[in-house]
């Protein structure tokens, strides 16, 4: 699948779970390094985590020039933040990126692949939570056309204490 012009997405499989975690420590080093605190923390997730996903969901990575650019997780359920649901939806979790590879707009074009293979699965809507305190990321993800539909308190975390949670939506194919 192209998303632009060297910019190109796969699943990934088990040769990827060091990579992953890498980026996705990397990603937690970011934040924390910029005072966004209470998100991500290096060494949260291990390789069992992505393994688990991948069995249950799917894991995408994009790759710029050969290098990896950045990944994200897609599940078909998310129980913990939206309860129950019919299977109108895809949920995207863990979206990063690693800028020292990705060119700038790279989130939004993985964002928008996720909402491709979401379509492709024959789902009409992409959802997401994020972090209720990080008001920037909320600002980026309603920028990118989802819309604020909720909250969650308390969601579990894996490795750590539940937070709280803006739900986020967007319709697909003018859904």
């Amino acid at each position: 699948m192209d998303v632009a012009n060297d910019l190109r997405v796969r699943r990934a499989g088990e040769a990827d779970l060091a990579v992953l975690v890498r980026l996705r420590d990397d990603a937690a080093r970011w934040m924390l390094n910029r005072g966004i605190t209470g998100q991500w923390r290096p060494g949260e997730l291990d390789q069992g985590h992505f393994r688990r996903v991948m069995a249950e969901g799917e894991v995408w990575l994009a790759e710029a020039g050969g290098r990896v650019a950045g990944a994200w997780e897609l599940w078909w359920e998310d129980e913990a933040a939206w309860g129950p649901q019919p299977p109108v939806a895809g949920y995207v979790h863990r979206l990063m990126v690693d800028r020292d590879v990705a060119a700038p707009g790279t989130g939004k074009l993985l964002l928008g692949a996720a909402e491709r293979r979401v379509a492709e699965a024959g789902r009409t809507c992409v959802r997401l939570d994020c972090l209720a305190g990080n008001a920037q990321l909320n600002a980026y993800y309603r920028n990118a056309g989802y819309r604020v539909v909720g909250h969650k308190a308390g969601k579990p975390q894996p490795g750590g204490a539940p937070k709280s949670f803006t739900l986020l939506e967007k319709g697909l194919s003018g859904g």
